[in-house]
């Protein structure tokens, strides 16, 4: 009998600890896992969004429904390509029509978009072929990154600059000029060796450092205004294996230790990037700075997902953030703790290029989500992050992502954004889809570019064109000159958009 009551004891005093044990499970996985719940049966729940009319095109801000004359699709074969873009330019001109020139459309404020216009799609023209010593990439202007990093890494090989997903087409990109998250580097333009351009008298020409340059930098940046960029000529670097390495720090330490722990050893970290916390308790005041070191090891090839089976987990955190402030707390934590990659773990250069937008992208058919980003100097870093919080605050908006890179002085673009070493804070909105809502993010943006200007900085053109006229001339006293050539290259004014209609005429 004694030993039987011992061990109903025993059971008694196990199931009280495993029911603690629960009870302790609950608290702290209970709310996180109720929210996650909640937030992917809503998602669930969502109608598609409503298709454009037939004669609509439409840009990455889902605000710009525009009517359009006709679309002609751009074939790969270069006689087929150039009769293509040629007969649209006849047309347009013989009926007084505008031409703007699309790719994967992921620029925000009309960019590829005009009234009435005749539309060029890329898309298709997306040829490449590498030069016999490994050492040029020739690549058409509709090809998209992701098609481009597997063929680079079948060769061992990888991209100089590119945004931080590949879903962008190499026109689109060198037309905005972007940047990436390769520290110490300049803007992509600095990594095109010539390109051959369709002009708007149907003339194709090569334009370089050596020929042809007042052209080759008006086109980069120069958001399509300047001819058809047929065909790109692009340095290749060799694909890498990184480690990665996590470091938290205060936004007033981010700079100091990005020079101290990136950009002091240049040839030791091969990608750097920094997100800032939105979250309510450390609001802009904590950073996480991953810094990609390199490795001696050869990369493994790209695997057929590069993104893995945690994709939908990370999606589901980061739309949990969407109007919720414990969203956002619950993102952090865990942005802190693990990362978007495990502490030490070894990736290629290309595995991590090589990155879509559907682990972020909205579907809520009734909202959208907008991109800015600004350009400051290193010091003046922390004061513009002081001004932007105070602002947003202010705006009462709903500020989902800061990310961080670094960049260097543009040798190239025309109308260039960066004159000398900068820190770039690229910001992500989530807002209603509707012309009201657009307007009520005006006065936030204008007082974030006042607060760049403030600090010897500017802001990044292929977003919503928010900013006044006199605010652009500031962030940008070369666009007088900039549009006065356009005209010059283009005197009908064949290729035109929402932002030269803006800013241009």
């Amino acid at each position: 009998m004694g030993a039987g009551r011992a061990a109903g004891k025993r059971g008694r005093i196990a199931r009280w600890i495993l029911a603690a044990l629960l009870a302790a499970a609950v608290l702290v996985f209970g709310r996180p896992l109720l929210h996650l719940g909640r937030v992917a049966l809503r998602e669930r729940a969502w109608p598609e969004a409503p298709a454009l009319a037939a004669d609509q095109r439409d840009d990455a801000s889902h605000l710009e429904p525009t009517r359009v004359t006709r679309v002609v699709r751009v074939p790969a074969d270069e006689g087929a390509a150039l009769a293509a873009i040629r007969g649209a330019l006849d047309e347009a001109r013989a009926q007084g029509l505008p031409v703007t020139i699309a790719g994967a459309r992921h620029t925000m404020g009309g960019h590829t978009l005009s009234e009435a216009a005749i539309v060029l799609d890329m898309l298709d023209c997306n040829g490449m072929e590498l030069d016999p010593d490994g050492r040029t990439l020739r690549v058409q202007g509709g090809a998209r990154w992701h098609e481009i990093l597997p063929f680079l890494d079948a060769r061992g090989l990888s991209v100089g600059v590119m945004q931080s997903n590949d879903v962008f087409s190499v026109g689109g990109s060198l037309s905005a000029n972007c940047h990436g998250w390769q520290p110490g580097h300049a803007p992509i333009a600095g990594t095109v060796r010539a390109l051959r351009v369709v002009t708007a008298d149907g003339r194709l020409v090569r334009c370089s450092r050596e020929e042809e340059t007042e052209l080759f930098g008006l086109v980069l940046g120069g958001y399509g205004l300047f001819g058809v960029i047929l065909e790109a000529e692009l340095a290749t670097v060799p694909n890498r294996l990184y480690r990665t390495e996590r470091l938290v720090v205060s936004v007033a330490d981010y700079v100091a230790t990005l020079r101290e722990r990136a950009l002091a050893a240049p040839d030791e970290v091969g990608l750097a990037f920094g997100r800032l916390s939105v979250a309510p308790d450390t609001f802009l005041e904590e950073a996480v700075l991953t810094l990609f070191h390199v490795e001696e090891a050869a990369p493994p090839l790209l695997a057929p997902d590069p993104g893995g089976n945690g994709r939908a987990l990370k999606r589901l955190i980061f739309r949990a953030s969407v109007g919720s402030a414990y969203g956002k707390d619950l993102r952090w934590e865990l942005e802190k703790r693990f990362g978007g990659r495990a502490l030490g773990e070894s990736v290629s250069r290309n595995a991590l290029l090589h990155d879509d937008l559907t682990v972020i992208e909205n579907r809520d058919p009734g909202a959208t989500e907008i991109l800015q980003e600004y350009f400051v100097p290193p010091e003046a870093f922390a004061a513009f992050v002081a001004d932007m919080g105070a602002a947003v605050r202010a705006h009462e908006c709903d500020l989902l992502n800061v990310t961080v890179r670094d960049l260097t002085a543009d040798e190239d673009a025309f109308l260039r954004y960066a004159d000398g070493e900068l820190v770039a804070l690229v910001l992500l909105f989530h807002q209603g889809r509707s012309a009201d809502a657009d307007r009520a993010m005006e006065p936030l943006t204008r007082a974030l570019v006042d607060a760049a200007l403030r600090q010897g900085g500017r802001y990044y053109l292929p977003y919503r064109l928010h900013a006044t006229p006199e605010q652009f001339r500031a962030a940008y006293p070369m666009a007088p000159r900039f549009f006065e050539l356009k005209r010059r290259y283009d005197p009908g004014e064949l290729f035109r958009n929402r932002f030269y209609e803006t800013y241009g005429r």
